[in-house]
């Protein structure tokens, strides 16, 4: 997310009088999975006697690795589009949705969600 969007968001949140709430994604590069093989050297103290140059496959993403944030954007993406919010086409990292209730606007940062809404009912609800 581009800091112009955090202060457009910031400034959008102050004139409407939204109600603005900050997430944290715990798992979130534990929850993806490769569209490819990846495979990594054995870790320094779990080498295999006599085979020190095989490597190992890796099921899932794990923090640290290059293709973690791609696969968990790509999953968070797709996730988020079915609960109804659009991307904004400036900045794919900024999420809007308009009800009759309110209007909801959703920032992401690699695992930080900024959510501003006018609707309690709609944060709880997207909260779950």
């Amino acid at each position: 997310m581009r800091i112009a969007s955090i202060c457009l968001l910031l400034a959008i949140v102050t004139h409407l009088d939204l109600e603005l709430i900050q997430m944290d994604v715990t798992t979130t590069f534990l929850n993806g999975n490769f569209e490819k093989e990846i495979y990594m050297d054995q870790p320094l103290g779990f080498v295999s006697k006599g085979q020190e140059d095989k490597v190992c496959p890796l099921k899932r993403c794990t923090c640290g690795i290059k293709q973690s944030f791609r696969v968990w954007y790509f999953r968070f993406n797709e996730a988020i589009i079915s609960f109804g919010l659009f991307m904004i086409s400036e900045d794919h990292f900024v999420y809007v949705k308009k009800t009759t209730k309110g209007i909801m606007f959703l920032t992401l940062y690699v695992d930080d969600i900024l959510l501003g809404e006018n609707n309690m009912e709609m944060i709880q609800a997207t909260k779950k």
